[in-house]
């Protein structure tokens, strides 16, 4: 009996891993349809086109299974944040784009970002704080409350119902 509560645990972090990896995988495929449009010059140039329409729905469809095991802030920032400093490295790779140390900071300043965003917690997640911990919903026996405001009727006038 108590090892249903250890392989439900192994089971959603094993799924986390699976939205982690799949959104790294979509990531990775948004600088790749990011280059082919680029590369297919308004869709004149066949090769790129297609390698543009193969990759773009892959990666969308791959956000959207992260987004299920993930919150889709952190999903979304990381999949647009991650994607862009790929395509930003592919760039510079080969060579339509030429580093400085301006971009290279910046770029260094997404990926700081991305990071953060994989491992801040959520509120009250793994013995943290709630985030006001001041805020209960019982009321404070030692304060006084102020009456709560009562409607007022309005008169009616004669001859109206």
């Amino acid at each position: 009996m108590g090892r249903r509560p250890l392989r439900e645990a192994a089971e959603t972090k094993t799924a986390s891993t699976r939205h982690w990896v799949v959104l790294v995988a979509s990531a990775a495929l948004e600088a790749v349809w990011a280059i082919a449009l680029k590369e297919s010059h308004g869709f004149t140039v066949p090769a790129p086109s297609v390698v543009f329409f193969i990759a773009n729905p892959i990666s969308m469809f791959g956000l959207g299974y992260a987004m299920r095991g993930l919150p889709v802030s952190v999903a979304y920032a990381i999949w647009t944040g991650l994607g862009a400093a790929l395509t930003v490295g592919a760039s510079f790779l080969l060579g339509t784009e030429s580093p400085s140390a301006p971009k290279l900071l910046f770029l260094a300043g997404i990926i700081g970002c991305v990071i953060g965003l994989k491992f801040a917690k959520e509120p009250g997640q793994d013995g943290d704080p709630d985030p006001d911990p001041g805020a209960s919903s019982a009321p404070d026996p030692g304060r006084a409350t102020e009456p709560s405001p009562t409607p007022t009727s309005t008169p009616r006038r004669p001859g109206r119902g």
